[in-house]
């Protein structure tokens, strides 16, 4: 017999669900990862919504991939996100969505994306080259570093201004978002409210930064800049000829200078962290960078040429995924799902933090810094399969991260070139407290010791 959402197992719901929702806003991975026990999918009501949670990756694939056109962004989020990154890809639906796609993957295919190395080897050099021995803010450094690269790679510029101020801003915006996303609707930013102002202020300093830059190619044009702002300009949808409008130009820029800088800061930092925590890791990655490159900065095939440190950096993205949680669809129509059928305007959550370390697709010490893992076998070695579906950084199904190239190649070449010149040591042997905003940072920062090689 064919079970319904009803059939399925889950908490009670209590007060139409209210205290649930009060406890997603303190802490929302605890609340779901409570509830991973009660099996592979897992009912919740909250007010007049049904939500299924699916914790097992072949029902995962599933639904993402195979029912996808079945499927659109739970409309919370959009809401909340169009207020700061504009109607851009990440937010739009149905036939502007899938227009904006087909034209934008033209700028992030593996050969562009290599074109872009050098923008991320002048960041990294820039910001690296006043370090010194010592205790160092490392949100702060990847912050700028992964700024920098977005603005030399949009703008053919390297950041101006005060870089801590902008990702101030860009942390603002992104903690605002996850407290709205907890709330029916959006109250107007005009009204004095706690938070209201510092939202505004974050957002007219990230708009007016790339609308200055946006302006002053629009005043003079240089068709020799082989930046990202010149290739949104010159795109051209293949089934209609028609550019991107201006806003959407805008709308672009902002989603790529604001998401991209912000998931590949906070990987980086995670990946510093656990690299001073395991020094033996870190000097096999130290020593096969220098073997490969010696001494010279990385170029387009360092993924290829550094196994090991890409290894670390894919194991330190599972432990610790940039975007953890609150990757929720909406069904617009019927689907079975696992023998149950799950009606039209069914919420789906997906939370890749507890995918990632569910020790039935990762047996081996799932909580552990294993970067093996992500090694091909050799010798005696075998590493254990990865699932289909277990594995999800940059997501799944047709909206998978569109930069997730780019970010690969940006993360090898700043931690090369910070291995070439540091090594990493712990100030403390508690672990951060992972913090989930928009991304999952570490509670109050981190800070390391490095110490100059020779």
């Amino acid at each position: 017999m064919e079970l319904t959402w009803n059939d399925l197992p889950g908490p009670a719901t209590r007060w139409w669900g209210l205290p649930v929702l009060a406890a997603m806003r303190r802490d929302y991975l605890g609340v779901i990862a409570a509830q991973r026990g009660w099996g592979d999918l897992v009912r919740q009501q909250i007010l007049n919504e049904r939500a299924v949670d699916v914790f097992d990756p072949e029902l995962l694939r599933k639904v993402m991939v195979d029912h996808a056109d079945a499927l659109i962004r739970w409309e919370r989020g959009p809401e909340v996100f169009s207020d700061g990154l504009g109607q851009s890809v990440l937010v739009t639906e149905g036939a502007v969505w899938q227009r904006q796609r087909r034209m934008l993957m033209q700028a992030f295919t593996p050969r562009r994306v290599a074109g872009y190395v050098a923008h991320m080897v002048e960041a990294a050099s820039a910001g690296l080259a006043p370090l010194r021995s010592g205790e160092v803010a490392m949100d702060g450094l990847f912050s700028h570093l992964a700024m920098d690269v977005i603005s030399r790679t949009l703008f053919s510029a390297p950041i101006s201004g005060d870089t801590q101020a902008a990702a101030d801003a860009v942390q603002v915006l992104s903690e605002t978002a996850l407290r709205e996303m907890f709330w029916p609707m959006t109250l107007p930013d005009w009204l004095p409210l706690p938070g209201k102002a510092a939202k505004r202020k974050s957002r007219r300093l990230i708009h007016g930064l790339i609308q200055g830059h946006i302006d002053e190619r629009r005043r003079q044009p240089d068709a020799n800049k082989t930046d990202l702002l010149n290739m949104l300009l010159a795109l051209r949808d293949d089934d209609s000829g028609t550019a991107l409008s201006t806003q959407e130009v805008f709308d672009q820029c902002v989603l790529s200078f604001q998401a991209g800088h912000e998931t590949t800061a906070t990987a980086l930092l995670w990946w510093s962290w656990l690299m001073a925590s395991h020094p033996q890791a870190q000097q096999r990655a130290a020593a096969e960078v220098d073997a490969a490159l010696l001494g010279r900065p990385p170029d387009a095939d360092a993924v290829q040429a550094l196994p090991w440190l890409t290894a670390t950096l894919k194991e330190a993205m599972r432990l610790f995924p940039p975007v953890a949680a609150i990757m929720t669809r909406r069904l617009t129509r019927e689907i079975t799902l696992g023998g149950v059928r799950l009606p039209a305007r069914t919420l789906v959550r997906v939370t890749p933090w507890l995918l990632h370390r569910d020790p039935r697709w990762w047996p081996r010490e799932p909580e552990a810094f294993r970067p093996e893992r992500f090694m091909p076998a050799t010798g005696g070695w075998a590493p254990d399969p990865i699932w289909r579906g277990a594995y999800i950084p940059f997501g799944l199904g047709p909206r998978v991260c569109l930069g997730q190239h780019f970010a690969q190649l940006e993360m090898s070449v700043i931690a090369a070139m910070l291995l070439q010149r540091f090594r990493l040591a712990t100030l403390a042997d508690t672990p951060p407290t992972p913090r989930l905003a928009v991304t999952l940072r570490p509670e109050g920062g981190l800070r390391l010791k490095l110490e100059a090689r020779a």
